[in-house]
């Protein structure tokens, strides 16, 4: 009996030993960023990222200490550990509301390196022991912009960007022009208006409920229509950074008015794109009678 209380009472200082050298971790991190004394040397981002990420990732936690209220820098975090990482799950304040983020870290020779942020963590380590049907998941909104980051960094990476370097930016950009097919949807979809009010109506809810943008519909007639869209397009461009590695955003909007310009002309409309620097874009449709 006294053996086995002297092994819990190992395992419980072990314990206590990881968690101290953690949150040692933890605070010293907060301690660079709160002082802006964070380098690039204490990066190291995931392989497949590459060096190039480490200025994202600096620029990250700058807005990390801008935003930060004062209660940020005294919350304590729940630690995952798994092999050499160590992630902190931590609330943040991020455009006045708090937002749950994942601070990973990686450890090489008793020296820690700052390595991901993020605000997408799917908690399946909390799935239930097979067999299993269900597991647990994340809101509505992140699965949207996870759909639309998935989307658009394959369409960038593994598209336009390698057709274009073979091809041309104009064929590229060609390879990209689904507005027959948007128009037949909206057609044979949304069967109960004219063919040109069908396809406002169903860009709103494409926009809306397919692609979890922020849509709003200021006027419709027969022969004009205004959309005000917050898009996640344009948020991607700044905040998931490997996109903003690959791609300038003079080629980025390329991409987007391309799309839409022929979208807009093969549903009979003329189209005007205006941009605000919120991520919001207006589009003014018109056509003649």
């Amino acid at each position: 009996m006294r053996k086995l209380l002297l092994l819990f009472s190992f395992l419980a200082n072990v314990t206590a030993s990881y968690c101290q050298d953690e949150m040692k971790i933890w605070k010293e991190f907060l301690t660079l960023v709160k002082n802006n004394k964070m380098t690039t040397d204490r990066i190291k981002p995931h392989d497949q990222l590459g060096d190039k990420f480490k200025p994202i990732l600096l620029s990250y936690l700058d807005s990390v200490r801008i935003q930060a209220s004062p209660s940020d820098w005294t919350n304590t975090p729940e630690v995952i550990k798994t092999d050499y990482r160590i992630q902190f799950l931590v609330p943040w304040s991020t455009r006045g509301q708090k937002t749950d983020y994942c601070f990973s870290f990686v450890v090489t020779d008793n020296q820690w390196y700052f390595q991901h942020l993020e605000s997408i963590f799917i908690r399946l380590d909390k799935t239930s022991p097979p067999p299993v049907s269900s597991f647990p998941d994340i809101s509505e909104p992140q699965k949207a912009w996870a759909r639309e980051e998935i989307y658009w960094s394959f369409i960038i990476q593994n598209m336009y960007l390698p057709v274009a370097k073979e091809l041309g930016k104009e064929y590229a950009l060609s390879l990209l022009k689904d507005g027959g097919g948007y128009y037949v949807a909206a057609k044979t979809w949304v069967p109960f208006a004219t063919a040109q009010k069908a396809f406002i109506l169903y860009l709103c809810w494409e926009q809306g409920n397919l692609r979890g943008n922020n849509v709003t519909l200021e006027s419709l007639s027969d022969t004009q229509a205004t959309v005000m869209l917050e898009t996640i397009f344009f948020y991607l461009y700044n905040i998931a950074g490997h996109i903003k590695t690959r791609i300038s955003i003079e080629d980025y909007k390329q991409i987007f008015e391309t799309n839409w310009q022929d979208r807009a002309k093969s549903a009979g409309w003329n189209l005007d794109i205006n941009y605000s620097p919120d991520y919001k874009v207006t589009f003014n449709f018109c056509r003649d009678k």
